[in-house]
């Protein structure tokens, strides 16, 4: 999931829950008191996004106008003569800034999909502003003496459990936000705000102008050697949109470049191609982001400091799951020697390989480099475990595995998907397309949005996020949720056929949307994917044992071609190479996590983001064969914004809730046994974060999770004594 770069408070409502897209021409700006940002969303399905009344021009205007009419609603929550109550102050609070989520929702599309050089310009003038409102809420005395007041009569003012917990929350992300600092402090606690803001917005705008502006062009067939049809299809596809006069071209982004390097016998370009996307961010020109970077490290130290934490890393994580930045490193710690030993052996696999590759001639004999693993890492699956992924990805067509997302969520939740016809609503892009979810009683959920092209000016990657989130308190809103990919389009026409790796993250992803969908909370701050962050990928990473399954596969794994379903003993192999690799995957997700953690465990040190990196990874003993999979320069998790900020580990604690739940599964009926489905809904996915995560994930399993079912899971040795 991505987050738009602005530091939430609670009312200004989903976080702003930004995504984006890029804008046609923008048409002259609407008179203020007209603008169509401002306006409640009208239209089928309680009210749509409006699209087509879009202009970029409207986006300064409204999110002034809207910021004026918020404060005016806390000032009058504030000033209320009445003695604080729930009713009056909490959820009077999440009454307010409807026009802002509603202007932010729209914003965020455009910053996250659209992002022209308009909408970055709008961009980098609104993102210091909406953190100076937000610091205008969070540090208004009045407001917080009134909070404090409901918090402190909770218990005795009959409460509901839900209305408790909203209780503590508001509180709580008020008092982390500064509401209890001195007059100085706030004044620096809101520059600070401020310029992260502008920091945050220049790092991404950085980030994708290096993605935009760097590409390799395969000018001959000789470039094309070794890659399969689907993907030189794509590349020449790529080619044609930037109207580059090639056979095709490699974008610098990771949907284009892992296919690359998984299959181009060119190892040449192979290493062009690795060193351009590494290098992102970090090639000493106008896009570098390691001063931006420095700096931003420097003022998350100084704001930790100023809330009386050690470090940004224990501010961060003291409303988590994991609680502290010591039990975080401890789970990763434990699982780096198993990865680092699994990684050696892949590479001693990889390495017999090449070397038995040595020519009559006396070719040399090549030394695996990082540019090389994905390439040989293919040659010892065909080898130990007799698949190709060549064979696999005919049966791969991203329309089917949509078909057969749906059909998991049928089963499990019973969800059904209707496809919403083209132009009955309004899409900011030709390529979304809509689908109205309907519940097993055939009642309405809600929508899903589905953005699955790369294209210029939209981030790279694949997350999450609601338009709209799910609540009941003053009547029954549905939500509107989105998945965004950036699958590379082949030719006009012909089936899109992806990756396994493409293929898990997309029902990842859905994993989110799902729970989004099935929310079934009171109040907005707690609904759906708002959940603590080392929680919220937990029904995500769940959602991935999915695919392999032979329900899955044998009904949508079919043959682009043939239309023949995928064969059994193919099945079987998948099967059988679950774990395979999972020493590279594990490692280079790790050292980001751990790179993360440790940058900003440093307090307020002195850091050169490039000799960090190298020094710390030296002192963890990372394989010279890997690279993180997100490097300093390009971590766009940890610097576009706060929310993964010494927080990627999340992804692995999550993981080990996973493992676990899907364990339950298998100990039981088998992945799609309704009791468990049903328990995992009502007791995770329903309830958002009404509870506290770990209370409610005890409610599913009846236990707390263990390492050894991340460790079965990933294929490594389960120390003694896990459970």
């Amino acid at each position: 999931m991505k987050a738009y770069p602005v530091r939430r408070f609670l009312s200004l409502s989903a976080t702003l829950a930004i995504l984006l897209m890029n804008t046609l021409s923008a048409p002259p700006a609407t008179a203020a008191g007209a603008n169509p940002l401002l306006a409640p969303w009208a239209g089928p399905y309680g009210g749509v996004p409006p699209f087509d009344h879009v202009h970029v021009a409207d986006f300064k205007p409204a999110m002034r106008a809207a910021m004026d009419e918020e404060l005016a609603e806390v000032e009058r929550i504030a000033a209320d003569p009445a003695a604080p109550t729930f009713a009056n102050t909490i959820e009077a609070l999440e009454r307010t800034g409807r026009p802002l989520n509603r202007v932010g929702v729209i914003f965020g599309i455009y910053t996250s999909t659209l992002n022209a050089p308009d909408v970055q310009a709008a961009e980098s003038e609104l993102a210091p502003l909406l953190a100076a409102h937000s610091d205008r809420i969070t540090q208004n005395e009045r407001l917080f003496k009134r909070i404090d007041a409901v918090y402190a009569t909770r218990d005795s003012a009959h409460l509901t459990p839900e209305q408790s917990r909203l209780t503590w929350l508001v509180r709580n992300e008020f008092v982390r936000a500064g509401a209890s600092l001195d007059a100085p402090s706030k004044i620096r606690m809101g520059a600070i705000n401020q310029e992260l803001a502008g920091l945050y917005t220049k790092f991404s705008q950085s980030l994708l102008a290096d993605e935009n502006g760097h590409w390799l062009e395969l000018t001959d067939d000789a470039a094309l050697a070794g890659l399969p049809g689907s993907v030189r299809d794509a590349l020449a596809a790529a080619a044609d949109a930037r109207g580059i006069k090639a056979r095709g071209i490699v974008p610098n982004t990771r949907s284009a470049v892992e296919p690359f390097l998984e299959y181009s016998t060119r190892r040449d370009l192979r290493e062009k191609v690795w060193r351009t996307f590494i290098s992102r961010g970090d090639n000493g020109d106008e896009h570098d982001t390691n001063a931006t970077i420095k700096r931003i490290l420097k003022l998350r130290a100084e704001r930790a400091k100023l809330l009386g934490y050690p470090t940004y890393a224990h501010w961060h994580l003291e409303d988590t799951m994991a609680k502290t930045p010591e039990r975080a490193i401890a789970l990763m710690e434990a699982v780096w020697p198993a990865a680092v030993a699994r990684v050696h052996e892949e590479v001693a696999d990889m390495q017999a390989l090449a070397n038995g590759e040595a020519d009559a001639a006396g070719t040399p004999r090549i030394r695996i480099e990082p540019w090389d693993y994905r390439f040989y890492a293919e040659k010892v699956r065909v080898q130990k475990y007799d698949l190709d992924a060549n064979v696999l990805k005919p049966y791969l067509q991203l329309e089917q595995l949509r078909e057969g997302m749906f059909w998991v969520a049928g089963q499990l939740y019973g969800f059904h998907f209707v496809q919403v016809p083209a132009g009955r609503i309004p899409v900011a892009h030709p390529d979304v397309r809509v689908w109205e979810v309907r519940d097993a009683k055939d009642h309405y959920v809600g929508l899903w949005y589905f953005d699955p092209y790369a294209r210029q000016n939209k981030q790279s990657g694949a997350w999450m996020n609601a338009y709209r989130t799910q609540e009941k308190f003053d009547g029954a809103v549905t939500t509107i949720v989105s998945n965004n990919s950036n699958f590379v389009k082949g030719k006009p026409g012909e089936p899109l056929l992806i990756s396994w790796e493409d293929a898990t993250t997309l029902f990842h992803e859905f994993g989110h949307a799902l729970h989004g969908l099935s929310s079934n909370v009171n109040y907005p701050s707690l609904a759906g994917t708002r959940v603590a962050r080392d929680y919220v990928e937990f029904p995500s990473q769940l959602l991935e044992h999915w695919l392999a399954t032979p329900e899955v596969l044998n009904r949508f794994a079919r043959h682009y071609q043939t239309g023949a379903p995928i064969p059994a003993e193919l099945v079987a192999k998948v099967q059988r190479a679950e774990t395979f690799n999972q020493g590279f995957k594990t490692i280079e997700y790790l050292a980001s996590a751990l790179v993360d953690m440790k940058l900003h465990l440093a307090g307020d040190a002195d850091i050169d983001p490039r000799a960090f990196e190298r020094d710390t990874l030296a002192a963890l003993g990372m394989p010279s064969e890997i690279v993180m999979r997100h490097r300093t320069p390009q971590f766009g998790h940890v610097f576009s914004g706060d929310g993964y900020a010494a927080g990627y580990y999340s992804y692995l604690w999550s993981d080990t809730l996973s493992a676990d739940a899907w364990e339950a599964f298998t100990e039981a009926g088998g992945p799609y046994d309704a009791t468990v489905a049903k328990r995992l809904h009502d007791e995770v996915l329903a309830t958002g974060n009404t509870r506290d995560p770990a209370d409610a994930y005890r409610a599913f399993r009846g236990h707390d999770p263990g390492i050894a079912a991340l460790m079965r899971k990933r294929g490594f040795p389960v120390p003694a004594g896990a459970h």
